[in-house]
């Protein structure tokens, strides 16, 4: 049998870049600007580039916004920015990438270090934030796993042995076990995607700024508490999609929103970390549901 695809039919992703303080903002674009804005927010060691079979399948009815934050993917910082990766600096870079787009009302989706960024984002301009889906994305102490321990101790004593300690998480054989660990069957698991985070972690000088921001993450560990009253005073509709084989952040950091949001949906996924790798669909259907019932342009 013949399928015949009209162009209209596939969703346009475009790749453009956008100038911020200095900094050239890679990013991914689909949609249009009319419908509700859905703002994605990677997290370590990936970019943009993990929402590339998202987009497509939401961009039919939101406009989808995916920038690469600093230090990752396509962005880049050149010396005279003077930038220091933390992920306050992080926040206000996306605050000024949504200005640069004049985005005035949007949804959040955050998963890893995108939600420390984006929750960021939420307590700067709680009227912007629409809703959030939360894939993986952490807020409680209690989605914290033991796979902290090796950073924790780099916050308590940050010194150059705990420094040296956390390369071993930059090797490619560690992104590649961020992907399949928890994933039922490797294959589903796209070998560019670990293979692309790889390449751009080794980078000249990339090293020292995710070790820089290793230790800086004890900063979102205490915020924490300003998050969960952001959570439990404004009361934004949240959908938390996690992969409960996740070797970082365990499934009750999940439930926990229910804790602040009682209606918080939650639904946990047979998959690892990197649920979009073999969960995209579903994860979009869930948040096509979602946003639909919740959101209004």
């Amino acid at each position: 049998m013949t399928v015949h695809v009209t162009p209209s039919a596939v969703p346009m992703v475009h790749l453009p870049n956008v100038q911020v303080d200095g900094i050239e903002m890679f990013y991914r674009e689909a949609g249009n600007p009319a419908h509700p804005t859905l703002l994605l927010l990677h997290g370590f060691p990936t970019s943009s580039h993990m929402f590339r079979n998202l987009i497509p399948m939401l961009a039919d009815r939101f406009h989808v916004v995916a920038p690469d934050l600093p230090g990752f993917g396509f962005t880049v910082v050149p010396a005279a920015a003077n930038f220091t990766y933390s992920f306050g600096n992080l926040a206000r870079t996306v605050e000024g990438f949504v200005d640069a787009l004049g985005l005035k009302r949007y949804a959040i989706y955050v998963f890893d270090y995108g939600a420390p960024t984006g929750y960021r984002l939420a307590l700067a301009r709680p009227q912007q934030v629409t809703a959030i889906i939360s894939q993986n994305g952490n807020a409680y102490e209690d989605g914290l796993s033991t796979g902290w321990n090796p950073i924790q101790t780099y916050w308590r004593e940050p010194v150059a042995a705990n420094r040296a300690a956390l390369r071993a998480m930059l090797t490619p054989e560690t992104t590649k076990w961020q992907y399949v660990h928890g994933v039922s069957d490797e294959k589903l698991v796209a070998p560019e995607s670990y293979t692309l985070d790889s390449a751009l972690l080794a980078r000249p000088g990339n090293d020292e700024i995710q070790l820089d921001l290793f230790l800086d993450y004890a900063s979102n560990v205490a915020l924490y508490p300003a998050f969960q009253k952001y959570f439990a005073t404004a009361k934004p509709p949240l959908l938390a999609v996690w992969g409960k084989h996740d070797p970082f952040f365990l499934p009750p950091g999940a439930e926990a929103y229910r804790r602040d949001i009682p209606d918080a949906e939650v639904h946990l996924l047979d998959t690892g970390h990197f649920a979009l790798e073999t969960h995209a669909a579903e994860i979009a259907e869930k948040i096509a549901d979602f946003l639909g019932r919740k959101v209004v342009a």
